[in-house]
């Protein structure tokens, strides 16, 4: 799956292409909207990006992670080499300290991404603090053809680039859940 990025003022205009996209059978979880007017966005019931998404908890939290695993190793290392394992405690405070450690490492890292924009969405952050919105389509190759005769017929809408979308499995299995929750009595 792409990731196709447009920019608009025009949040009727986005309501409208929505609509398009999903009379054509692009469906809800492949659809997003960003902005910095959350209210207004949700009085057009546009798909907007959830708040915790448009920070960079997830990325950071995984570094935090990587960085904790790293000085976890270190600490076992070290202390084996100095000779700390061969005490009455064994390995057992070595451990505790490296765990206690990734712990710290991963929550640092969430507290820190929680603090600056999703990685994802930094390069509009000038559009959105002069009231642009982005909206955004994660479509399958098969799909493309679609999505450029929508776009073209708004001719507000521009493109502001492409990436990586979310995977396929992951919105499949979001339209699953949907579709069963939309049957469950």
């Amino acid at each position: 799956m792409v990731r196709h990025y447009y920019a608009t003022a025009d949040l009727d205009d986005l309501e409208q292409v929505e609509h398009e996209l999903e009379a054509n059978g692009i469906t809800e979880p492949q659809i997003h909207v960003l902005s910095e007017q959350d209210g207004a966005v949700e009085s057009h019931q546009l798909h907007e990006v959830e708040p915790v998404l448009k920070q960079d908890v997830v990325h950071s939290t995984e570094i935090g992670a990587f960085v904790g695993i790293l000085v976890a190793c270190a600490v076992l290392v070290i202390g084996y080499l100095l000779g700390l394992t061969e005490g009455p405690g064994g390995w057992v405070p070595l451990v505790f300290l490296a765990i206690v450690l990734l712990g710290f490492c991963t929550w640092e890292g969430g507290f820190i991404g929680i603090q600056v924009p999703n990685v994802n969405f930094k390069r509009f952050q000038g559009l959105l603090h002069r009231g642009r919105h982005v909206f955004f389509v994660d479509v399958e190759q098969e799909q493309e053809g679609l999505l450029s005769r929508v776009i073209m017929s708004h001719p507000r809408l521009h493109a502001v680039g492409t990436g990586e979308a979310t995977p396929g499995w992951v919105v499949h299995s979001q339209d699953n859940f949907k579709r069963f929750m939309k049957f469950m009595p």
